[in-house]
């Protein structure tokens, strides 16, 4: 976990970043102080208190979806504070009658949340990893494979959010089962390996990974479908059933080649110490 301070005016947002989901999740008391121009904290912790309180009454997913992380405090201690994800903050803004929501929201994106605009228009988000992807040099091939492979996961998480799989850490648990029984390694262990730290892992993996990702992932929606599976224990049957299909193809492969298909490549820039293969 990653911690950093991001600006929002004259406001400081305490953030932390999370290897696991890849996601960054902003303190939630930081951001209702920052919407209610209120220089007092305490005034704004007692206003996130009753709105949690009210929200938590009408039975509102925001408030479920908060998590609590150790944030260091003015006085230089670390205490467990209430943290959002972008997505989440967005609607918890939405309940927070201020001028500032607007601004807010697009400072979110342009610290970089541009997803959460792409929740409404897909394809922009389509074009825009594509120029990404080709102005750091990826070739047509692997942007491809980028590209279907991403289809595929999205189609994975749609079941998912269908069948009572709901919090970011509850994908973030499936995605690493999938991925440590085909991989043989954890998605943290796979990122250390290529050398990344909050980098993308995905944007980072061979054409061979992209390719075996998409296979564990496709294996287990199918396997899902067909076992109908719903919330976390069915589901991490099928995912492991789904990564031990593109497991046992990856050992086929290496024994075929003599070559590990996990490896250490990465597109970091030139000058970064180079991780050798697995």
């Amino acid at each position: 976990m990653k911690n950093k301070l991001a600006i929002f005016e004259d406001y400081k947002i305490r953030r932390a970043y999370d290897d696991e989901t890849e996601t960054w999740y902003f303190s939630v008391v930081d951001i209702i102080q920052a919407l209610l121009q209120q220089p007092d904290y305490q005034t704004a912790r007692k206003y996130w208190n009753k709105l949690k309180e009210r929200m938590s009454k009408e039975g509102s997913e925001s408030v479920t979806n908060c998590h609590r992380l150790k944030l260091e405090a003015a006085d230089g201690k670390k205490y467990l504070t209430d943290v959002a994800s972008p997505e989440t903050l967005l609607r918890l803004i939405q309940s927070v009658p201020s001028p500032k929501a607007e601004p807010i929201k697009l400072w979110l994106a342009k610290v970089g949340y541009e997803r959460m605009q792409d929740m409404a228009d897909p394809a922009r988000s389509l074009d825009r990893a594509r120029e990404y992807w080709q102005q750091h040099g990826r070739s047509e091939k692997w942007i491809q494979q980028r590209m279907m492979g991403q289809e595929t996961r999205n189609k994975l998480t749609d079941y998912w959010k269908d069948h009572d799989i709901k919090k970011e850490t509850e994908f973030a648990i499936l995605t690493n089962i999938i991925h440590q029984e085909w991989a043989g390694v954890a998605v943290k262990e796979h990122k250390k390996l290529k050398g990344l730290k909050t980098q993308n892992l995905r944007d980072h993996m061979s054409e061979a990974e992209l390719i075996f990702t998409a296979l564990a992932e496709l294996s287990t929606r199918q396997i899902a479908e067909t076992m109908a599976a719903t919330g976390m224990p069915e589901n991490k049957v099928a995912g492991k059933k789904g990564g031990g299909i593109a497991r046992k193809a990856r050992i086929d492969l290496e024994e075929k080649t003599g070559r590990s298909v996990v490896t250490g490549e990465n597109f970091l820039p030139p000058g970064r110490k180079k991780i050798s293969d697995k």
